[in-house]
């Protein structure tokens, strides 16, 4: 009974100590290692994300990122689709769409020197958020330069193949039809605009996917840190 007793005792203390060994947490690792982790999965998540919108049908094959007419516009292409005006909506989105696919590749440099800029103590913070943190902080430091990026390239692309009178010329058949009223939107900036909201949608769906399988970053670094929130 003594030795029995003896060997359970043992036993018992070498499962606590292996216990101990795997119950690791962030607090366990360096500060530029958890950093580290992080950057090299949202430097990940950035570029798959580009990669996927950034080719012939990334928007527009995608239905939650692909762009439609606007505001009443939008809600008037479908009723339009009833006047026998539904390959001209579908022209005329495909254009749009196509636009954003051609300016999301200028996104990459930008996000990645996002990711290399931030500090120890942002990435802290990141952490420790929610599912989307740092796709939050990449959509703040890094906007207004994308955006700066895209809008030429998106205009170039729309008047290249006439984006903008179809809208207008869109805009004015609804109106005479009772459907809506024609605005002065710019539509290169409203295209720009919902490009980025796309892109940052696709990086934050990537962050999302990380955090609920680490096994999916592809360093080991960044598998460790994710593994241990």
């Amino acid at each position: 009974m003594i030795r029995l007793s003896a060997r359970l005792t043992t036993l018992c203390a070498g499962l606590l100590l292996s216990a101990s060994a795997l119950a690791l947490s962030l607090g366990d690792l360096s500060q530029n290692d958890a950093a580290g982790g992080l950057k090299d999965a949202l430097t990940q998540g950035a570029q798959i994300a580009v990669k996927q919108l950034g080719t012939p049908g990334g928007f527009n094959n995608n239905p939650d990122v692909r762009i439609e007419l606007p505001g009443n516009l939008g809600k008037a292409a479908k009723a339009m689709k009833m006047f026998g005006k539904g390959e001209q909506v579908e022209a005329l989105e495909t254009s749009m769409n196509k636009a954003a696919e051609a300016a999301v590749p200028q996104a990459q440099a930008i996000l990645v020197d996002a990711v290399k800029k931030m500090s120890v103590a942002d990435a802290k913070g990141i952490l420790q958020g929610g599912q989307d943190s740092a796709t939050q902080y990449l959509n703040t430091s890094s906007r207004e330069q994308i955006r700066a990026k895209f809008l030429p390239i998106v205009k170039q692309a729309t008047d290249q193949v006439g984006v903008v009178q179809q809208y207008n010329a869109f805009a004015g058949q609804a109106a005479a039809l009772g459907l809506g009223k024609g605005k002065n939107v710019s539509i290169e900036n409203y295209v720009t605009e919902k490009a980025l909201d796309g892109l940052f949608e696709m990086i934050a769906k990537q962050e999302q996917s990380i955090r609920q399988n680490p096994a999916q970053a592809a360093t080991s670094l960044a598998k460790k840190v994710f593994g241990l929130l």
